[in-house]
């Protein structure tokens, strides 16, 4: 069973329609009592830092979620969700993110880009090894919205590179915790490869 985060945000749908096309058991995580029988769990989003932040504490989640990930259970965070992941952005001053993850989310700044990202851009696979892009190519294309990306992240952390007018980490992650900036739902072929190796790590997870 994977678990996804409804905090009220964004693009729930899409992500429990890639799980019903991968024939993924799966269910609405509104509450830490439903986490119970769940062997991963997503965090997806589309919105403002200050909103997702709130939302997860007026759930109770946050707690929920440290718990989670200290003990070391598969988590991805998409999008929103994984910016998340990080110790603040600057679209919602004051208001500290998870903190799983070293860095801090900006917004881009050059003018002549044309902003939010929006739509396909080319990745670049940083950290090979990790279990998340098994089976990913160099120069794959996934789907881009976000006007907000990390930076001063540590190396050993960024998986996955994209560059729009900077380069930034389109995915970073450490031991089972990932998370994409890129909609993996909305990425056709290689976002579900990523969703399914999710999906695949969640499983073998539990017997490790």
């Amino acid at each position: 069973m994977i678990g996804v985060i409804d905090y009220g945000m964004g693009n729930l749908r899409s992500v429990e329609q890639a799980l019903e096309y991968l024939k993924t058991p799966h269910k609405k995580i509104l509450t830490p009592d439903d986490l119970n029988d769940c062997l991963g769990l997503i965090l997806p989003g589309v919105g403002a830092f200050g909103d997702c932040m709130n939302n997860l504490q007026k759930a109770g989640l946050i707690s929920a979620i440290h718990e989670w990930v200290t003990a070391d259970r598969p988590f991805l965070g998409i999008c929103l969700g994984y910016q998340a992941l990080f110790e603040s952005s600057e679209e919602s001053p004051g208001i500290p993110g998870l903190k799983l993850l070293q860095g801090r989310v900006v917004r881009f700044k050059l003018s002549t880009l044309k902003v939010p990202h929006m739509g396909w851009n080319t990745i670049t696979i940083t950290n090979p090894h990790s279990p998340i892009v098994y089976g990913l190519r160099e120069q794959d294309s996934v789907y881009f919205v976000h006007s907000y990306y990390p930076e001063g992240l540590l190396d050993e952390t960024v998986i996955l590179h994209c560059t729009y007018g900077v380069t930034f980490a389109a995915a970073a992650g450490h031991k089972n915790l990932f998370g994409t900036q890129f909609h993996p739902e909305k990425s056709q072929r290689v976002g579900l490869k990523i969703l399914e190796n999710f999906i695949h790590l969640s499983h073998t997870a539990l017997h490790s």
